[in-house]
């Protein structure tokens, strides 16, 4: 930045000593060459955090050299890459998230004993059920403890999104269009995949193959929560490709044919 800032100045301030056309053929060779080594380094960069950083200095190096008069197109379109990148690291970090969720529960109804423990976990899940609510306590949930801790981490994951969109200059649509597909991927690709390989496990039994498609038809049901939540934080109402479209039944494939829905039924 103060490289071009003096050139600049020196532009703008003596005569003959430097003209536009010497800056800008300095700009095009500074870009390059600072967009091939970001390309680089960011290609191996595995934390969403320092991700972060590098975007917000190429923001504030953006910014302040179009202030100044220098193209920086390509510097936001490179940011897109990047963005697309972070999204994959984030997509990682999650599925450990999942995982480590997954492998800690009982698969077993969430049982509480009082109204604030009852309330405590309707604060992590929407969750409506009016022959529950009249039932005295202890109660039990149908679901069992990985529900409310899935759910809550989707949203945690969509605020991580968002992070990522902040002072990139973007729509509100654009940044909804991307906090959805990065969602939608989420549930149908990272989660649905941890959810195949609980279900492929040996020690797996017939109980457990039943909660987990209890617990999973609740979390299709709480998709339409999750798009509600994103509308709320971008303010655009969801366009023909909603999310709760993303988390259904019929994703879990690689469960064996005697843990599908129609044939419990049967």
């Amino acid at each position: 930045v103060r490289f071009f800032v003096v050139e600049d100045h020196i532009l703008h301030t003596t005569v003959g000593l430097v003209n536009r056309a010497y800056i800008d053929e300095l700009w095009d060779l500074a870009l390059s060459k600072t967009m091939a080594a970001l390309r680089t380094h960011s290609s191996y960069c595995s934390d969403p955090n320092l991700v972060l950083d590098l975007k917000n200095l190429i923001v504030h190096f953006a910014d302040t050299l179009q202030g100044y008069g220098f193209p920086v197109n390509q510097l936001f379109d490179m940011l897109l890459e990047v963005r697309d990148q972070y999204s994959e690291i984030l997509l990682k970090k999650w599925a450990l998230v999942f995982r480590n969720i997954l492998d800690a529960d009982n698969y077993s109804p969430i049982p509480v004993s009082d109204e604030t423990g009852y309330r405590k976990v309707l604060g992590q899940f929407p969750f409506q059920d009016p022959d529950l609510e009249k039932q005295p306590f202890p109660r039990k949930f149908p679901f069992s403890e990985f529900v409310p801790k899935i759910y809550s981490q989707i949203k945690e994951f969509i605020y991580a999104c968002l992070k990522f969109s902040e002072d990139l200059h973007l729509s509100s649509t654009e940044v909804d269009d991307m906090i959805r597909k990065s969602t939608n991927l989420l549930l149908t690709r990272t989660l649905s995949n941890c959810l195949q390989n609980v279900i492929k496990r040996k020690n797996v039994g017939l109980t457990e193959l039943v909660q987990i498609i209890i617990n999973t038809t609740h979390l299709e049901i709480s998709c339409k929560f999750l798009e509600e939540f994103i509308t709320n934080i971008t303010n655009v109402l969801p366009d023909t490709v909603h999310t709760h479209q993303a988390v259904r039944s019929d994703h879990l494939q690689g469960c064996p044919a005697g843990c599908r829905r129609r044939d419990l039924h049967q």
